[in-house]
């Protein structure tokens, strides 16, 4: 993708468009493994991996957390009312900041090369808490967003409005025990939803980031799921009434912020669904670090939606097994990516979802081309679980071994107990009149030897 900025106005003006140069390069600011035109199987690494850009901790982001300030080289953030919001959202000053921020953004991701980005309402346009404003600044700042986009080629993956960073959601939103809360959640959600169709955005993403509670000695858990199933019955009735041809998504969660999140993990999310009648409607964007946190490995998650019908994107991170938060680093692990994107490949792939980098540099990566050293590790971690992954499944190693596993369930025993041709007085009856069956080794040693063997080998 061309860069179509000018140096005039540049943000990162000592950095180029990122080339491939291919694994062998000694250059940094380089990718050795993301080739966007590379077809691998049936696609490009491009249409495979369909990478995108978070806004919020890329641009929105300053390196603050719970015990300091922010450290981060971020100029187009000073003076935003994203961090101040005593700022009017149509002030100049709140404006200009929007606007040199998105300018920033859209540089940024021309010059990584990526095809989509990411962004939550707070993120995109100044934000007071006043609804009347708010709402007028989100509209000019995506207006502005389809130029940009219309510049560069950019695409937008998904949209999604914060119903989680304001004081008034502290007890949710669309689980709060005040039916005005709801109301406010819903109109901001109204918003960001239109707002993601006249982008032409490609999913829409609902995180219920206090959709949970603390205890339930104040907790009525049945209204507060009707409620959470309510909101999103009209989310999917609004979408259809507009047109919007989009996936619905949900982010699984669990705990942080609340000690019990509604969205605890796939399963959860999975069984929600099917209660409210809306597993047809919605699927599932999954986290990695969220998968972590729930006390599951990211491919199982990504295997069990994708089992159920309802794998949707990926949210691509990683998480520290020393550290109980979620921590959003950029993902470094080709073995655990790889073992991913395995599952996503037998899935047939993500359809309109993607990996969007829901990462955030490390606090004291200050510089400002940190950024795009993160992104293209980033980048670089999953095309290489990308070509490992493929060539697992071309060989048949791991699959034809799990086949041969389940091999007895495709003879007349299997059949007929899977059919109901056998009843559990019929099985009894059996098992008194056979030999005890020998066990069979897993194997899962050698399959994990087979695995590094490919990563190894993935070139």
């Amino acid at each position: 993708m061309s860069n179509p900025l000018s140096a005039d106005s540049s943000f990162f003006a000592e950095v180029d468009t990122i080339p491939h140069l291919g694994p062998d390069t000694d250059e940094t600011l380089a990718f050795r493994w993301y080739d966007a035109d590379r077809v691998v199987g049936d696609k490009t690494m491009a249409e495979h991996l369909r990478f995108a850009v978070c806004y919020w901790h890329s641009f929105a982001a300053n390196g603050l957390d719970i015990f300091g300030a922010g450290t981060l080289d971020r100029p187009w953030a000073e003076g935003s009312a994203t961090y101040d919001p005593s700022l009017d959202a149509t002030s100049p000053d709140g404006m200009a900041a929007a606007e040199m921020k998105q300018d920033a953004a859209f540089e940024f991701m021309a010059k990584l090369g990526v095809p989509y980005f990411c962004f939550h309402d707070v993120d995109m346009a100044p934000f007071t808490g006043d609804y009347a404003a708010d709402a007028r600044a989100l509209a000019q700042m995506v207006d502005r967003a389809g130029e940009k986009m219309d510049e560069t080629g950019l695409k937008l993956l998904w949209g999604t409005a914060n119903l989680f960073s304001h004081p008034r959601y502290l007890s949710g939103a669309a689980t709060n025990p005040d039916p005005e809360m709801f109301a406010r959640a819903a109109a901001q959600v109204c918003d960001v939803l239109e707002a993601t169709h006249r982008l032409d955005g490609e999913n829409y993403v609902l995180w219920g980031g206090r959709e949970g509670y603390e205890t339930l000695l104040n907790t009525d858990l049945t209204r507060e799921t009707d409620q959470l199933a309510r909101f999103m019955h009209l989310v999917v009735e609004h979408k259809h009434r507009i047109g919007f041809t989009g996936t619905i998504l949900i982010e699984p969660k669990p705990f942080e912020p609340t000690k019990h999140q509604y969205d605890y993990d796939s399963a959860t999310c999975h069984a929600f669904l099917q209660k409210y009648d809306l597993v047809d409607e919605i699927k599932l964007n999954i986290e990695v670090n969220h998968a972590t946190l729930a006390g599951h490995d990211f491919n199982h998650e990504v295997a069990y939606a994708a089992a159920n019908g309802i794998l949707g994107s990926i949210d691509a991170n990683a998480g520290d097994d020393r550290l109980g938060w979620d921590v959003d680093r950029f993902p470094v692990s080709v073995e655990q990516m790889t073992l991913g994107m395995i599952e996503i490949l037998r899935a047939g792939g993500l359809g309109t979802g993607g990996l969007n980098f829901d990462a955030k540099l490390r606090r004291p990566s200050i510089a400002r081309d940190d950024l795009f050293h993160a992104h293209i590790g980033g980048m670089d971690t999953m095309a290489r679980a990308l070509l490992a992954a493929h060539s697992v499944l071309e060989s048949g190693d791991l699959d034809d071994r799990r086949t041969e596993r389940y091999a007895g369930w495709e003879g007349d025993l299997g059949r007929q107990i899977m059919d109901g041709s056998l009843d559990l007085p019929a099985l009894r009856e059996r098992a008194a009149t056979v030999d005890d069956p020998a066990p069979v080794s897993g194997r899962q040693e050698m399959l994990e030897n087979i695995v590094a063997r490919h990563i190894e080998r993935a070139m």
